[in-house]
C-alpha cells in the first residue's frame, strides 16, 4: 500500500483519511498495540472497510473484507451485519480509497 500523503495545496501533516466522506470504501494500516503486536508477532495491520464517520479522535470504518474466506464475526447467520472498526487516527500510518468490492459470483 502507498502512503497517501496530502496534496502540497493541503494544510501541513494533513492525511486523506480525515476527508473521506461516509460510504467511501477504503483500506486504512495502522499500527498495533504492544499486547496487540506481542501476540500476533506483527506491527502493522490492514483495515479494509466503507466509512461510517470520522472525528478528531478516529475513523470510524463498517468491515468490508469479503474475500474467499468463511465466514467470520460480522458474517454468520445470526449476525446482523459486519461489525463496525474504530481506528484512531494516531494509529494510522497509510490510507488509501479502493474500489467497490465485486458483486459475487453465482456458485
Amino acid at each position: 500500500m502507498t502512503h497517501e500523503q496530502g496534496r502540497p495545496d493541503d494544510a501541513p501533516g494533513a492525511a486523506p483519511w480525515r476527508t473521506w466522506p461516509a460510504g467511501t470504501r477504503v483500506v486504512v494500516r495502522r499500527r498495533l498495540g504492544a499486547a496487540e503486536a506481542a501476540a500476533s508477532d506483527k506491527t502493522l495491520t490492514d483495515v479494509i472497510g466503507v466509512v461510517v464517520g470520522s472525528d478528531d479522535a478516529a475513523l470510524t470504518l463498517r468491515e468490508d473484507a469479503g474475500g474467499g474466506r468463511p465466514p467470520h464475526r460480522g458474517h454468520g447467520p445470526a449476525d446482523a451485519g459486519p461489525p463496525l472498526v474504530v481506528v484512531p487516527l494516531d494509529e494510522i500510518v497509510a490510507g488509501k480509497v479502493v474500489p467497490p468490492r465485486p458483486p459475487r459470483r453465482p456458485a
